[in-house]
């Protein structure tokens, strides 16, 4: 039995929110998430619409630069179901919404991002919105080894996430580290741990095991003793543990004086 209690859902309702582009059709912008127990309403709206400037209307373009801006303020003091029905009666024929369809959310804010992921296709800006995908083999080649390696794809993250060229997403699998990252989640990180990486979550390889089971997220634990011979501050690592957050899955011991283990990089969020 799982030691962590079932997650709620609570019923929303989605919309999508589309413009009609000469040539191309209707194209998803955004998605519209609406809880309707606090009337609130959740949006994520494409960040690309410069790309757009051959296919759109200069006054439709000025639009959709505000559109996600208005649609928070209008449903801070609308409320989410006003806002719906004035979407509904009031936008042109070149922007429009989707009739809303039910869904259930545990969390809103990654209900959004993932409904985003699913109906929108923004075109990629690299370290702009976009991060690349590696494997957990490849970003550990690229950033412990530089060698040359090839991103699977490059997925787009949240608006609120600054980007870097040391950061990039892969996949994590397994439960060690339930509930903070779920199996299967699509990760963010970062290279380069700077600073103490004490309490921090990194991806760490252990390179005396086989396959993906060499890699995994930990919470980075150490403990220091004063040493002459040691560091330009005088100290030395006595103990290195590296946690699971999963108390039903093992932490791994290490020690300090052997290289049977690597940092890869600092966990930064789940994406989904």
């Amino acid at each position: 039995m799982s030691p962590f209690a079932a997650v709620e859902t609570r019923p929303a309702q989605f919309s999508i929110v589309q413009v009609d582009l000469p040539g191309k059709g209707l194209v998803n912008l955004g998605v519209l998430v609406q809880d309707s127990q606090s009337d609130t309403l959740y949006l994520r709206v494409r960040r690309d619409l410069e790309t757009l400037d051959s296919e759109a209307e200069a006054e439709d373009l000025e639009v959709l630069s505000a559109l996600a801006e208005d649609l928070d303020q209008k449903a801070r003091e609308m409320g989410a179901e006003a806002l719906f029905e004035y979407l509904e009666g009031t936008l042109s024929t070149s922007i429009r919404i989707t009739d809303r369809e039910p869904v259930l959310v545990e969390d809103f804010g990654r209900a959004v991002d993932r409904l985003y992921r699913k109906h929108v296709q923004s075109n990629v800006l690299k370290f702009r919105t976009h991060l690349p995908r590696y494997s957990l083999q490849a970003a550990a080649g690229k950033f412990l080894e530089n060698q040359e390696v090839t991103e699977l794809g490059w997925i787009e993250t949240p608006p609120d996430l600054r980007l870097t060229p040391e950061m990039f997403v892969a996949q994590i699998e397994g439960r060690s580290m339930e509930p903070l990252i779920p199996d299967g989640s699509l990760c963010v990180f970062r290279y380069g741990v700077a600073g103490s990486r004490g309490g921090r979550l990194v991806l760490a390889e252990d390179i005396g095991s086989a396959g993906n089971d060499r890699y995994a997220v930990k919470r980075y634990k150490s403990e220091k003793k004063s040493d002459k011979q040691a560091d330009e501050e005088g100290w030395r690592h006595s103990r290195i543990r590296l946690e699971s957050l999963n108390p039903g899955y093992p932490s791994w011991d290490l020690d300090p004086d052997e290289d049977k283990y690597r940092i890869i990089a600092e966990f930064i969020r789940v994406l989904d």
